[in-house]
């Protein structure tokens, strides 16, 4: 059996802790035969553990706690720490091991549920699960997810060698807003979301490139997104935004413009990874 998810990039700006897309890049965990004790192979790291301490298995256990013990094997193109769902793939990942060996029969809302409760927001669960672009909200531990097609257009990232921890980005946040500056970051982000639905990315990455929420907190932390922001505008992109608490910077850009801007950065960005991604439509998928 092998689980496959996606993963995301969240926010988009000013969609703060709500708004999420799934992109091209997976991770896969294909469950072998039962063993004595659990063993994942992978060859990402010896930071990332390859036994039961592993998060993958974490969390499938802390469903299933007497779940017996499998061999795995986890590969994985979403590079860790840098903002585009890679701990939110592995926390689906175990949902869905558990799900399937323990025949939970878990709905989407059960999955982006619990996901979204042992991340602690659902921006990057939501379309992990999902597909697509999902709107979402966690109220105590309620969980209201809108998925919606997200509009045909190129996508650039730009990929620094630096990690950023979460925990770092989110500790540069203010505790609190003032009334006025959370109604207005609040009415961009509604445009935003607009934008999005009607299929208006003009406008929809107007709202993009205008945040209040977080990344203007963020600049010191990743001091390339406004040079990455004002070259892509210069090259005709539709937006720029932080993807997630950081690193990456992704780049929406019209299909006719991709190749060019591509080039561009590669030759500026030289110890970046820039890569294409495309939307990914249809989310966490199990292959028996």
């Amino acid at each position: 059996m092998k689980i496959i998810v996606p993963g995301t990039t969240s926010n988009l700006g000013p969609g703060f802790d709500s708004c999420g897309l799934a992109l091209n890049l997976y991770l896969t965990l294909k469950i072998g035969a039962e063993t004595d004790s659990w063993i994942i192979h992978h060859q990402l790291g010896e930071s990332i553990p390859k036994d039961e301490t592993n998060l993958i298995i974490q969390t499938a256990l802390s469903l299933v706690p007497t779940l017996t013990p499998r061999e795995l094997w986890m590969e994985s193109e979403i590079p860790a720490t840098r903002g585009l769902g890679s701990s939110s793939a592995a926390i689906i990942a175990g949902i869905e091991m558990a799900n399937q060996l323990a025949g939970l029969q878990l709905s989407d809302k059960d999955r982006v549920t619990l996901a979204s409760n042992l991340e602690g927001h659902p921006d990057n669960a939501a379309p992990a699960i999902l597909g697509d672009f999902v709107v979402a909200s966690k109220i105590q531990d309620s969980v209201y997810a809108v998925k919606h097609t997200f509009p045909d257009t190129g996508i650039l990232a730009v990929i620094p060698t630096d990690e950023l921890l979460t925990k770092e980005s989110r500790d540069v946040l203010p505790k609190t807003l003032n009334y006025a500056q959370a109604v207005q970051a609040s009415s961009i982000s509604n445009v935003m979301i607009a934008a999005v639905l009607a299929n208006n990315l003009n406008l929809a990455g107007e709202m993009m490139g205008n945040d209040l929420w977080h990344e203007n907190y963020r600049k010191d932390l990743v001091p390339h997104l406004s040079r990455i922001r004002s070259l892509a505008k210069n090259n005709g992109a539709y937006a720029t935004f932080l993807s997630g608490a950081g690193s990456t910077v992704l780049i929406l850009v019209p299909y006719s413009k991709l190749k060019e801007l591509e080039q561009l950065l590669k030759e500026i960005f030289t110890d970046a990874d820039v890569r294409q991604f495309s939307v990914e439509r249809e989310g966490i998928q199990v292959k028996k």
